[in-house]
């Protein structure tokens, strides 16, 4: 049975046949760490991870790269504007690579809570400036790119299918407003940059045959890709929303230094919406992982992710998350019911869920379906278990291979049963963070009383244990050092 996945160059599902046999390359974009994960990110990254996960299930070896972005990402996602990282460090007072770091640490934290494997490899924007000044100097000597006061562009027009996987053209990006500005310095309006002059006082800059400065968003991606991957790679996903200007742009500048098609499967997940509105920052709706997770456990935000289609938008609310909380439940008991049932005499004939199984992860990864699916498995499990008759040894194998591969395995969304303490790694999350909750309110009343010895006591304390507490405007976070 082959595996079909939703082109989004091309606009179709298109049969999967990697470029090497047995072995996938992929490249998803990571996070620019200037915040704490949000739900957006457990969208995008619970989704391809899952898209790893059945990739290996599948036989293939994956080398799977996600990168950090902290340097380069400009407040309007385009040529102007200031650096998102360095306007963080303005804010908290503190150094950019500080900034970077902390919620670089934050942001594996939150992944890892969620059962996300970490990728093969994790490159950083600043740890590859000099891939990306080659990149850009070859872009150059091929006249694809050139220089204007320290500030390097790419020249849209010398690149004929730019537009290619947007469907935007180099006119319509000329007309278009707000991610795409006019600058003077261009020669067209849509040309974006390679390398960013620093302007005095500027932190992160590094030396380049241009001057002193660092480079643009998008030359990371491609350098990185590449670099690690070749010139030619299986997958790149990423959100919708980097479809333009960041992944038109990788196109651009990848396929232009090489002469070679840069990704042969585009993947973009959807966006998340709360209560049916986009989720933003300026409308307050934002909702970031770690104040989600006082309230739900991870592993019913993944359930939750899952039930919709990466490619469907996926809409937050209270109501939906304890529909999936109690969905859930009763899935999980189920398992834990089949691990600790008696052998029967009973039949379960398994082969057609495998097989519903299989389909729906084999088009283009449907784990609504799956989803599904293991409940109708569950429901036919909870029925032979109460019969007097129970089932078989082979039965109870069989089952339990399908629940442990598709559920634990590949979805992610099943634990292990009780551990002997009759607690599960979910509910020692939990009380972590209600016992964290109450150390910062103490923490913080002892401030307020200028009892700082107490207060620094409880900080010190936490450190000598491996937990980080840090004091920012929005109140004190605290994450695992």
């Amino acid at each position: 049975m082959s595996l079909w996945i939703y082109n989004s160059l091309n606009r179709v599902k298109e049969e999967f046949i990697p470029l090497q046999d047995g072995v996938v390359t992929m490249y998803v974009c990571g996070p620019t760490v200037y915040g704490h994960a949000h739900l957006g990110h457990a969208k995008s990254y619970v989704s391809f991870d899952v898209v790893a996960k059945w990739l290996r299930h599948s036989g293939y070896r994956v080398k799977y790269i996600q990168n950090i972005t902290d340097v380069g990402h400009l407040t309007d996602d385009s040529d102007e504007g200031e650096d998102k990282i360095a306007r963080q460090a303005r804010k908290e007072r503190i150094d950019p690579m500080e900034i970077a770091q902390y919620y670089t640490r934050s942001y594996y934290e939150d992944m890892d809570r969620l059962g996300i494997d970490r990728p093969n490899i994790a490159p950083t924007a600043t740890g590859h400036i000099p891939d990306q000044v080659n990149l850009i100097s070859t872009l150059i000597e091929k006249g694809h790119a050139y220089e204007v006061n320290g500030n390097v562009y790419f020249s849209v027009e010398s690149f004929k299918e730019y537009g290619k996987l947007s469907g935007r053209t180099t006119e319509e990006a000329r007309q278009s407003g707000g991610r795409v500005e006019t600058r003077s310095e261009k020669r067209h309006p849509a040309d974006f940059a390679l390398w960013k002059k620093a302007e005095p006082g500027h932190l992160m800059k590094w030396d380049s045959p241009w001057g002193s400065g660092y480079p643009g968003w998008h030359a990371e991606c491609s350098a990185m890709a590449m670099k690690y991957l070749g010139e030619t790679i299986d997958i790149h996903g990423g959100g919708m929303e980097n479809k333009f200007p960041h992944h038109e742009c990788e196109i651009a500048q990848s396929e232009a230094a090489t002469g070679k098609p840069y990704v042969r499967y585009w993947m973009h997940n959807n966006m998340v919406t709360v209560n049916g509105t986009k989720m933003g920052k300026s409308l307050g709706n934002f909702i970031n992982l770690k104040d989600i997770f006082k309230r739900f456990a991870p592993v019913v935000i993944r359930f939750f992710i899952l039930q919709s289609h990466y490619r469907s938008p996926l809409d937050f609310s209270e109501t939906a998350i304890d529909a999936s909380r109690t969905g859930l439940e009763k899935l999980q008991d189920t398992w834990t019911r089949l691990q600790q049932a008696a052998p029967g005499s009973g039949e379960i004939e398994t082969r057609p869920f495998q097989e519903r199984l299989t389909e729906a992860m084999n088009d283009d990864f449907n784990t609504p379906i799956a989803i599904a699916v293991l409940f109708d498995l569950a429901k036919a499990v909870n029925t032979a278990i109460a019969a007097p008759s129970g089932l078989n040894q082979d039965s109870l194998d069989r089952c339990i291979s399908l629940f442990r591969s598709f559920g634990e395995e590949v979805l992610g969304i099943l634990q292990n049963p009780a551990t002997e303490k009759g607690k599960t790694n979910n509910e020692d999350e939990e009380t972590l963070d209600t016992v964290m909750n109450l150390l910062i309110d103490i923490r913080s009343r002892a401030r307020s009383g200028k009892d700082y010895e107490l207060s620094d006591l409880i900080r010190d304390k936490l450190a000598e244990a491996g937990i980080t507490m840090k004091d920012t405007r929005e109140g004190t976070e605290w994450s695992r050092s």
